[in-house]
């Protein structure tokens, strides 16, 4: 099993950014001070299921999907960072109860004064990749996504 050494702190390049964005499945997820040296006290975190406030909300919720899952993985892809904005592309794994969902999402992050992320901002498809493997809901769901772009 990996272990999350060393503790990356700002400013983030695209180097960092891959670090952080990179989990391999069996790996160890990085412990709260990771996320308390490059996350603001005052982040703003949304993604499509949830909207938090501040470094202890965030650090919550990232400890509330790990225990909800068996395993997870993130793989980064192509990266930007311009000024005090940045792009991460990613695939996100998720194991839970012999189920593997698998998402594809970009995250905006804007970076304040110190380099620290003070908001961050995910977009992906949760509805697809949760329901589709799931046995009754699934044939429904892909009917349903039919029915909006046919």
């Amino acid at each position: 099993m990996s272990v999350f050494i060393e503790v990356l702190v700002p400013p983030l390049d695209e180097s960092k950014l891959r670090t952080l964005f990179t989990k391999a499945y069996s790996q160890e997820s990085p412990p709260a001070e990771q996320w308390r040296a490059v996350y603001s006290d005052n982040v703003h975190f949304t993604d499509p299921t949830q909207e938090k406030h501040g470094i202890e909300s965030y650090i919550k919720a990232q400890e509330g999907l790990i225990r909800r899952c068996d395993d997870i993985f993130l793989k980064a892809g192509q990266i930007v960072v311009q000024g005090s904005i940045a792009f991460v592309e990613w695939e996100m794994g998720l194991k839970i109860k012999g189920i593997e969902f698998v998402y594809l999402g970009t995250t905006r992050l804007s970076f304040g004064t110190d380099g620290r992320i003070i908001e961050h901002q995910d977009y992906f498809d949760f509805i697809g990749p949760t329901f589709k493997p799931v046995p009754i809901l699934g044939p429904f769901v892909r009917w349903l996504y039919r029915k909006f772009v046919s």
